[in-house]
Order: C-alpha cells, then structure tokens, then sequence
C-alpha cells in the first residue's frame, strides 16, 4: 500500500465505506463527520447488486440483509392504481439479492460498526478547518467539539456531500450545486400490503416513488418541477403539501395521504447536480461522492456511486506504484459510471415532465434495463 494515513472528510455512506475498505488494508484512517453522532440525513434507500457488491466486498452483505428488505421486480402503476409494467433487475450472480431496501439510519449504523471494527478512528462533530499541502502529504487542522490533533496525512478523501469543503478548497466556486429545476418531498409511512418492491406511479407533474424498507415500514418519495425553492419549510408543511399532492393519484397510492403522520421524517430539497469539469483531485486531496457527481435520483443510484468510488479508490491506491497514478487511475475507472448515472437519470427527469431534448431522447434509446444491466457489471 503506497499510503500509511488517509483523512476522510465525511461521515456518510461513501466515507465510512472508504474508511473500511483502507482500514482493513492497513492504513490508518481518521473520518471526520461535521455532524454529531446519530444523526442521520435521509430516509432510506435501495441498495441495487452494485452496491450489495461493495457491502460483500467490505464484509457487511449480511449486516445489510438482515435489517433490510428485498425483492426484485419494479413495477410501474397507472394513475387509478393499476399495474402497467413489471421490469426485472438485471441479474446478480453469486449474490443472495438483487436489491436490499433498507433504512439509512440502520444502513450508517452497519457502516460505522464495520469502520470501528476495520480500525478506522471516527470523530463527530468535526471537520478541517485548514488543509495545506506539499508534494509528500497534506497538513490539516481541525474545529469541533470532537477536533482531532492537527496531523499530516499521506492523502485526504473527501465524501463530504454536495456542499463539500473539499471541492471549494480544490476548486473554488467553479463548481457549485446547480438546480436541475426539480424538487423532492420524502417521508416514512407504514408500509401498505400492495407495495412489496419499488413502485413508480405519475399523477400530472408528479412522480411518486414508494420503497419498502422493512416489514411494517416504508417510505415515499415526490418529485415534481418547481421554479423557486421553498425557504423556511418545516416537517408538518412538507406532510401537508405531499398530502395534498398525493390527492392527484387514484387507487391504493392515493390512499396513503391518510397515513403520512411521520412528521419526523419529513424532508424536502431542491434536486441539485454537481459536475467536475476535470478530474476530481489534485495532488494529494480528492472528492468523491456527491461532492464530485451529485445526481438526481431516478435511478437509485447515488449511493451505490459513492461507494463504489470507495471501493475503488483503495483498490488504485493498493496496485498503483504512486498516489499520482492511484488517483489518475481511479478517477478514469469512475468517470464513465458515474456519467452514465448522472446522464440518464437527468435525461428520465426530463422526459418525465415532457422537457426532454433531442440529446436526452437520444440517451434514452438505451432502455432502463439495459442501462441498470451496465451498472450490474463489475466496477
């Protein structure tokens, strides 16, 4: 391994999935997280077999299984609730599940395990505060009430999200979140008898996106076009306008108005996209994730990209003679999934609503399935 100590800038999936993957190979890691411990940002999520790849690879696929929920086809349902299409996920071979739906707060709890199992030191309520580099390492100093020492570090990793520091020290502004002109309301609901695998159903300008995370609990997603973001929103306005949305749908989708009571859970956001116009390091700092391609989620696959960024980061760094050429080979192994996952889903966004263009169109002549089968391959 041609590195002894990595900081990670970031405490969410594909930080700690990093963290794992360096630790168990020796290296020293150090994970800072600006939020405190428990904290958790989102619902839930699915896990597609490229992502249920990575949790085999760092040794969690059973942890995940266990407190998730899996199942197979995706089903698309008409206004009035009746079924319309059935599509198959590509196939998983050696794998005990094609998809694993699963609790985003069960699904940190498993990471964080594994990275404190791994070796890896996690720090809450941290971040770096100043970040200096040379042509052998990287000094970083922190803040928080959980600060590591200042430190040097052989390279700095940063997942830390759409909003990232990191991007803004190698960068600058050059690349901040753009507004795709989409916006999505989410919340947990009991899980409803009807929905045992990902739903999508369309109601005018609304695309309603329903997950079972487990036995008896699930969630909702809504995304619909919107010109301005909603300032100052709380979880009991986000429950009233999905509610009153979610009276547009006929059927047993309409139906689950009554049930969004979780006001807790409520969240609301601009859909927002990051692109990297070069690559996503420099010298011996880098971004991943959402700070380096933040997409919208129509294919389910923002995270299942972090982590494989993860992954595959510290496979470059274990066979690569230097950092220079881990990171220049671990950027060009991402670029071409990573786009491909930002493209389209962008391209589905748009011709949902009717605003597809002629390049979009174009996209979309690979079908869903054959583009959620290229994904399906080894990364």
């Amino acid at each position: 391994m041609i590195v002894n100590r990595v900081l990670v800038q970031g405490g969410g999936i594909g930080g700690l999935v990093a963290a794992t993957a360096l630790a168990r190979r020796g290296v020293e890691v150090d994970v800072v997280e600006r939020r405190p411990a428990g904290s958790v940002l989102g619902v839930g999520l699915n896990q597609p077999s490229n992502a249920l790849r990575v949790m085999e690879e760092i040794g969690v696929l059973d942890d995940c299984l266990a407190v998730g929920y899996q199942w197979d086809d995706l089903r698309m349902i008409g206004v009035d609730g009746t079924a319309l299409a059935e599509i198959p996920p590509p196939p998983a071979p050696g794998l005990p599940a094609r998809n694993n739906a699963i609790q985003r707060r069960e699904l940190c709890r498993v990471l964080l395990d594994a990275a404190a199992r791994a070796g890896a030191r996690l720090h809450h309520d941290a971040t770096t505060a100043t970040i200096s580099e040379d042509g052998d390492g990287v000094e970083v100093t922190f803040t928080g009430h959980d600060a590591p020492a200042p430190g040097r570090y052989d390279l700095v990793a940063g997942f830390d999200g759409i909003r990232s520091a990191t991007r803004r020290h190698l960068f600058g502004d050059r690349y901040e979140p753009r507004l795709t002109g989409f916006s999505v309301w989410r919340i947990s609901l009991p899980r409803p008898p009807e929905l045992d695998g990902v739903v999508y159903a369309f109601a005018g300008n609304v695309k309603a996106t329903l997950i079972p995370l487990g036995a008896d609990d699930g969630y909702i997603a809504l995304v619909a076009p919107e010109e301005s973001v909603q300032q100052g929103m709380t979880p009991s306005h986000i429950a009233a306008q999905m509610r009153a949305m979610l009276q547009e749908f006929g059927g047993w989708i309409g139906g689950l108005a009554e049930y969004i009571s979780q006001e807790n859970s409520a969240a609301y956001g601009p859909i927002e996209q990051v692109t990297l116009g070069e690559p996503w390091f420099r010298g011996r700092v880098l971004v991943a994730g959402d700070a380096a391609h933040a997409t919208s989620p129509h294919m389910a696959q923002g995270a299942a990209m972090a982590a494989e960024d993860a992954v595959v980061l510290a496979e470059e760094l274990e066979r690569a003679a230097s950092v220079p050429e881990a990171l220049d080979a671990w950027w060009r192994r991402r670029i071409p999934r990573a786009g491909l996952v930002q493209d389209y889903s962008a391209a589905l966004m748009r011709r949902e609503q009717g605003k597809a263009s002629a390049e979009d169109l174009k996209l979309l002549e690979l079908p869903i399935p054959s583009a959620h089968a290229r994904l399906a391959q080894p990364y």
